[in-house]
């Protein structure tokens, strides 16, 4: 049977152990665990994200090059917004067994693809039978004690910054499902759209800069996977405050906004999810610095508060001010409508 038809039934773990074996590191993988060498001064990262066959990709908008790049940038991105940089990840994987031997290793290639941008491995995990497609990601960083973000570090009188634009990745989800929305845009608009969905960027390019301007200061934040109003919400829940975020000034890509109304555009940055940016609280003067550093998207969205809500604000006087909670987002098990949101 020629390879290109072979199915993982066909040639059994071992066989696709050995295939997949040429992702990893020789030098690290073949026992029973992997030994990394982690510096004693700085504190161990550990984040698991599961993907899911008709949750999480499906083949309508994914190919598995891209599930593979989504699930690394994913566990990336967590890593960035502890303040981590990667060390390593290990890939469990469930599989039927008709799936084409060459759909695991396209998959595999997506992960390195991402993985290499960052000087990350795949430094081991674990294949099995299963009658769903399931990817799950571990990975390992690093970080010194006194740069780790955190969720409830966030305190009053605190800028809340983005390190880029939102909406993105809803958008291009969107045309990937429905092509003929995007017959008004041209094919570069398109294209930006579709590529924010199918190869996020995870922003540990932030790191380094966000060091160097903030010194020892505390930074408190999260990535905005699940969404910008989500992240926001979580961040002030865990820290015990609330916030005030100005509608004009979270930023949209161009081309969302060349696809869809300005309100929806906004909808769907705060709540499409996604677009893995990190949302950092810091004192005003660090963030104007920040901002200015990092810039394509990059701004101020609102302030921390004493008050234990967050409301977005409109100080056009447009629109009334709406309260933001976690219930307005997609969430596991309690949502039922809009089923596109996680079907990516």
């Amino acid at each position: 049977m020629s390879e290109l038809y072979q199915t993982v039934r066909d040639i059994g773990e071992q066989g696709l152990l050995k295939k997949l074996q040429s992702f990893c590191p020789r030098d690290i993988i073949g026992d029973d665990g992997a030994i990394l060498s982690v510096d004693p001064a700085q504190k161990l990262v550990v984040t698991t994200d599961v993907l899911v066959d008709g949750v999480h990709f499906s083949d309508r908008t994914t190919p598995p090059a891209t599930v593979g790049w989504r699930a690394a940038a994913a566990n990336l991105s967590d890593l960035a917004a502890m303040g981590a940089n990667p060390i390593g990840i290990t890939v469990g994987l469930a599989l039927p067994g008709e799936v084409p031997v060459n759909w695991v290793e396209t998959l595999y290639q997506g992960l390195n693809d991402c993985l290499q941008c960052y000087d990350t491995p795949i430094v081991g995990g674990d294949i099995c039978r299963s009658p769903t497609i399931t990817v799950s990601i571990t990975a390992f960083g690093t970080v010194l004690p006194h740069r780790i973000i955190r969720r409830s570090s966030a305190q009053p009188g605190h800028a809340i910054v983005v390190t880029g634009t939102h909406g993105g990745s809803r958008g291009g989800l969107e045309l990937l499902l429905n092509p003929q929305l995007g017959d008004h845009l041209t094919i570069t608009e398109q294209q930006a759209l579709i590529e924010t969905h199918q190869r996020p960027q995870p922003r540990l390019d932030v790191l380094p800069h966000l060091w160097e301007i903030v010194g020892t200061t505390e930074v408190a934040g999260m990535d905005s996977s699940d969404g910008l109003g989500d992240a926001v919400v979580q961040i002030c829940r865990m820290s015990g405050v609330g916030a005030k975020i100005e509608r004009s000034q979270i930023s949209l890509p161009p081309s969302l906004l060349a696809l869809v109304s300005p309100e929806q555009a906004l909808q769907w940055g705060l709540y499409g999810g996604e677009d893995f940016e990190l949302v950092l609280c810091l004192p005003f003067d660090l963030a104007k610095t920040l901002v200015e550093r990092l810039g394509n998207g990059a701004n101020i969205i609102g302030e921390i508060t004493t008050e234990p809500r967050v409301i977005l604000i409109d100080s056009n006087g447009k629109y009334s001010q709406q309260e933001l909670s976690l219930t307005q987002g997609f969430q596991h098990f309690t949502s039922v409508s809009d089923i596109s949101h996680d079907l990516d």
